[in-house]
């Protein structure tokens, strides 16, 4: 991966000035990102009435990762960054590397509910304490190292410029409790050292735990029930078996068994392509459904990307759009796969998350009209510049496309 950013022996380098620290948070966002569309299709594969435990398991984690991702939009705004979600670099291509990441990082793919998922899943969440130990010149082997690297530059910003000179961004712009439902935690707006850095102690705290535990920090912080962080959700998916209140992060879980059915799940080839589907002319249908899927994808990253850049109430627009996503994903995982040899193996059509500009130009008037009604409904006024053309160069840490 091409990156802007030189890593130092320690394997991934702390910013040192607030032009690197806001290219970290927008790769943060990303970071969040590529997640979303990796526990989706575990999710959507698993049969209707199956694995409801292992369901709503992947739907909480799914939930929270979306608040990780509001929350880094909000500290990227808090430094005077501009969040770009809605464009096509800011989406990868699957199998995907997350950025930053080292070489013990495997690159991540769609995969159907089943324990290589699970492994999938395992590896994205992993703890810092169970993560290798990154070689030098080389980049994180877990996301709470990424994490850290980024509050260190934060605070020695603070002290080399001043609270004040870090901190530009306007509170407006900020998406708040008001704006956003979640699963576990809340968001909130980050405006000075204190937010930012218990923003990032939520995104870390809920992926791998908070010290030497297995549990997030939600009930530290927001009062809410005490719950597991999300490698340990994972892990008792994986190993059908629920941990003990004693157990520790090196322990496999010792509690009663979770019933997991592996076998309750659509099969998919993860490495498919909405081209693919393109070539059997008796399956067109097929291909439409994926091809709309990517679409109303693309929908629901125009409304981040506007609640992101100053109209925080835009994200009450994304809900239906995710229930929409849901319901077409039913439709379409449910089809044998268009190519007769993966058919024959038993393989389903699945959605591939593969977004381009032309997707994102052809909803945009959609999506500028849908804003604009919900606005004159909640008589207040609007601006649309959020939706605003920008060009590649905000992603070039990026690998080309």
């Amino acid at each position: 991966m091409k990156t802007v950013i030189a890593l130092d022996q320690t394997g991934f380098n702390v910013p040192t000035s607030l032009e690197e620290l806001r290219t970290y948070l927008q790769a943060a966002l990303e970071v969040e990102h590529l997640t979303i569309p990796v526990y989706m299709t575990g999710m959507y594969t698993i049969r209707p009435g199956t694995n409801q435990v292992a369901y709503f398991t992947i739907r909480s984690v799914l939930l929270e990762e979306m608040l990780h991702m509001t929350l880094a939009a909000n500290l990227l705004q808090a430094v005077g960054g501009q969040p770009r979600v809605g464009m096509s670099e800011f989406v990868p291509e699957y199998p995907a590397k997350l950025p930053f990441s080292g070489p013990e990082v495997p690159e991540i793919g769609l995969r159907h509910f089943s324990p290589v998922a699970l492994r999938t899943f395992l590896t994205i969440e992993r703890p810092r304490t169970l993560a290798p130990k990154p070689k030098p010149g080389s980049g994180w082997t877990s996301i709470g190292q990424f994490y850290d690297c980024i509050r260190r530059g934060l605070r020695n910003l603070v002290d080399e410029l001043g609270e004040d000179e870090v901190f530009t961004g306007d509170p407006d712009l900020q998406v708040g409790p008001e704006d956003f439902y979640n699963s576990g935690g809340e968001v909130f707006a980050i405006e000075d050292e204190k937010s930012a850095l218990l923003a990032i102690k939520v995104i870390g705290d809920q992926g791998e735990g908070v010290g030497d535990t297995i549990w997030d920090s939600d009930d530290l912080i927001f009062g809410e029930q005490r719950q597991l962080a999300h490698y340990f959700r994972f892990n008792e998916i994986y190993a059908s078996r629920s941990y003990g209140p004693h157990d520790t992060p090196k322990d496999q879980p010792s509690g009663p068994l979770i019933d997991i059915a592996w076998d309750d799940a659509y099969p998919i080839h993860g490495d498919s392509k909405v081209a693919d589907y393109r070539e059997y002319t008796d399956t067109s249908a097929v291909y439409e459904q994926a091809v709309e899927f990517n679409t109303r994808y693309a929908v629901l990253l125009s409304y981040l990307d506007s609640a992101f850049n100053g109209s925080p109430r835009h994200m009450a627009l994304a809900i239906p759009t995710m229930l929409e996503l849901r319901d077409r994903a039913a439709q379409l995982y449910r089809n044998p796969h268009p190519n007769p040899a993966l058919a024959a193996r038993g393989y389903f059509a699945s959605a591939t998350f593969e977004i381009e500009q032309p997707q994102f130009d052809s909803v945009r008037e959609e999506v500028e009209q849908n804003i604009r009604t919900a606005v004159l409904e909640a008589g207040t006024p609007i601006d649309l510049s959020a939706l605003a053309p920008v060009t590649s160069e905000t992603f070039a840490w990026q690998k080309p496309r």
